[in-house]
């Protein structure tokens, strides 16, 4: 697998590993913390969880506009590695919420977000970049689609570890304090909190109930709330500290090995002598050429980045809800994505690989419109199975009693069968993505183009808060037909591209 490729992309891909495990810690918990530390609601928490994960695609913009202008990318790199670092201390500090101080708590947690976004927009596209660069000699350039599809293996090595960490910790935290793990408590217990007089005689028999399970012994009943949400976040508080790890990790093995990778815009500063007008007047036509066959590409990239980080949203809400997790916390259910991406990827690139030498090469465009399909019959299996379970909107669910919502919990097959056929979508799209943009992209461009594509990952991730607000507002099953009429449309468009894309990245 890892045979004809340049030695830089191994250590490369290690240094991104280090942040990812990171990043996927907090991401794995990002929109429930909200809901259990602040008491948001769903809607809210998805909405904040939508401009953070945009902010880090949108600002991958400015940091590839950084790198190219200064033409200094390592610096750029550990720059957003220091700036992460900072924003994940800030969240590992455990401060209990309380009604006084919770407006300027919520603003530092939103500024410690902000922080980690911009510092993984200085470093995601701008290392993406770098193992481009490793592809423009012509040795390695046939390799170029598989050497991303290795790397992107390395992002989620830490991605499939990262998920059992804060589930680990919390708990770990909680049986230290006489608790234990229940996924529906802390909104109960906000709830009571600030509507005690309001709770109707069937939710407060749900509160006493699951408050005895998870380590209530008698006394008042709002003390014990208060004291399970302190507990219950400071041990999300405890996985931010892994993740100030995993970023000094990171940074570490950069600095180790950054002599040995390659400088973009140095190259380019070189070569920049030695084009006449004329060849420099044709490269400027096909540079334009490129750029709208890039922007094509983009445009479908954003539908399905909006479908697919549905699995930090609505799915992470399904997860909880609708699924069986009383002996594996939700969050987990993220690492199932990573792992299939892991075992996956050899067979992908053996089946590519197989192909290219019968003659059946199946080109990027294409693979992407294939990725497209594949997304829609995920959706198209929740979709069905959603309707034969019959079930409501999530918030009708939640209002159930806890012996109804017993009788309509799925099993953890659901979840494992939905992220297969989203990983494989994914494994012929965000990969081959990457390779297709470092192979269109101006080598005075590449940190900036690098920027675009998580630009259009962005956009997709401003759109990510209509997911929940539909699984709240409507049976369920209309959420996973909006998004299977989207990868289905996307797809559709994509195929009917893809002779022209063809000819203009030959």
């Amino acid at each position: 697998m890892f045979k004809n490729h340049p030695k830089g992309l191994i250590p490369a891909a290690l240094s991104n590993m280090g942040e990812r495990f990171g990043y996927y810690i907090m991401n794995a918990v990002l929109v429930l913390f909200l809901c259990s530390k602040f008491g948001l609601n769903e809607e809210t928490s998805t909405l904040i969880y939508s401009f953070f994960y945009a902010g880090i695609y949108v600002l991958s913009l400015v940091g590839g506009y950084i790198a190219d202008k200064t033409m200094n990318y390592k610096g750029t790199i550990i720059s957003g590695l220091l700036v992460m670092t900072f924003g994940y201390i800030i969240l590992s500090i455990p401060v209990l919420a309380t009604e006084g101080n919770t407006s300027w708590l919520l603003t530092v947690t939103c500024v410690a977000l902000f922080l980690i976004a911009f510092g993984n927009g200085l470093f995601k596209g701008n290392l993406q970049a770098i193992v481009g660069q490793l592809y423009d000699n012509p040795k390695y350039s046939s390799q170029r689609d598989s050497g991303f599809q290795i790397f992107y293996v390395f992002i989620n090595i830490g991605g499939v570890l990262a998920p059992f960490v804060a589930p680990l910790l919390r708990s770990w935290w909680l049986n230290a304090n006489s608790m234990s793990y229940n996924a529906s408590f802390p909104a109960m217990c906000h709830e009571y909190l600030n509507l005690t007089d309001s709770m109707n005689e069937e939710n407060m028999n749900n509160l006493y109930a699951l408050a005895t399970q998870v380590g209530h012994q008698g006394g008042d009943i709002a003390e014990f709330c208060t004291k399970y949400l302190d507990v219950f976040n400071t041990g999300i508080h405890y996985s931010f500290i892994a993740s100030v790890a995993a970023m000094l990790i990171s940074l570490g093995v950069f600095l180790a090995v950054k002599k040995g990778l390659p400088s973009p815009a140095r190259r380019e500063a070189a070569e920049e002598t030695s084009y006449t007008a004329e060849e420099k007047a044709a490269m400027a036509k096909e540079i334009k050429q490129r750029m709208y066959a890039l922007f094509a590409v983009l445009g479908i990239a954003i539908f399905f980045w909006f479908s697919f980080h549905q699995n930090g949203t609505s799915m992470s809400l399904f997860a909880r809800d609708f699924v069986d997790t009383s002996t594996i916390a939700p969050e987990i259910w993220q690492a199932v994505n990573p792992f299939f991406v892991i075992v996956l990827t050899p067979v992908i690139i053996l089946l590519f690989s197989s192909l290219a030498k019968k003659g059946k090469e199946i080109s990027t465009p294409r693979k992407i419109a294939i990725g497209m399909g594949l997304a829609g019959i995920a959706y198209l299996f929740l979709t069905i199975y959603s309707v034969y379970m019959n079930y409501p909107s999530g918030t009708d669910f939640r209002a159930l009693s806890e012996a109804a919502k017993a009788g309509l919990l799925s099993g953890p097959w659901v979840l494992i069968l939905y992220y297969f056929f989203m990983t494989v979508a994914e494994l012929f799209i965000s990969p081959l993505g990457l390779s297709f943009v470092s192979k269109v992209a101006p080598k005075h461009m590449q940190g900036l183009c690098q920027g675009l594509w998580l630009g259009a990952t962005a956009v997709g991730n401003l759109m990510l808060w209509i997911g929940p607000l539909i699984y709240n507002k409507a049976p369920i099953w209309v959420a996973w037909s909006v998004f299977l009429a989207v990868c289905i449309i996307s797809m559709g468009i994509m195929f009917a591209m893809v002779k022209w894309l063809e000819r203009v990245t030959k």
